[in-house]
């Protein structure tokens, strides 16, 4: 299995994208995020559809020979094409926002994990009470959590777990800690 980074899983997107069935020739690799990105990550399977940003010109493209095919929600432009969804922007933001830091291979590009937490927050903030927002957001999170957290800090909390949970809000004032000076 040819991974990226730490879980990266490359084969899960190959033996899912088939850019040959589009009938457009991208200017820049179309930059695949949602489910699909969720399932390189190792967080979540994917859905029935293929989500990908694509750049001006390309959204431009492909709006002009499927223009049938073109959805608007709240400003956010996509053309929705045999299981693919080819985004202009997600919550405003372009294809140049979100290619910052991706991974490359030959035919596309994967959002890189900062990206997906960003995406994943923005769309749990947009529409909170939707269950999948709300869990993806945790996966992301947590996943974020677990590769970036510092275990020297997480050690030094767990030794002062009693004390916190007897502070007011968990904060120790003037370096008091009832569990060391006892």
């Amino acid at each position: 299995m040819e991974r990226h980074e730490i879980w990266g899983d490359i084969a899960v997107i190959k033996k899912n994208l088939d850019l040959s069935r589009i009938d457009v020739k991208f200017s820049a690799k179309p930059l695949v995020f949602g489910g699909m990105a969720m399932e390189y990550y190792g967080l979540r399977k994917h859905g029935d559809d293929i989500d990908m940003l694509v750049t001006d010109d390309d959204y431009q493209s492909l709006a002009s020979k499927y223009s049938d095919s073109t959805i608007d929600i709240w400003g956010n432009l996509a053309v929705i094409l045999d299981g693919y969804s080819f985004n202009l922007c997600v919550c405003h933001m372009d294809y140049n926002f979100y290619a910052v830091g991706a991974v490359e291979y030959e035919d596309f590009k994967v959002v890189s994990f900062d990206r997906l937490y960003f995406m994943a927050a923005s769309a749990m903030r947009s529409e909170p009470d939707v269950k999948k927002r709300v869990d993806d957001f945790g996966l992301v999170y947590w996943a974020f959590y677990d590769r970036y957290k510092n275990p020297e800090y997480v050690r030094y909390s767990e030794a002062h777990r009693a004390t916190y949970q007897n502070a007011p809000n968990g904060t120790i004032y003037g370096g008091k800690y009832p569990d060391i000076e006892a």
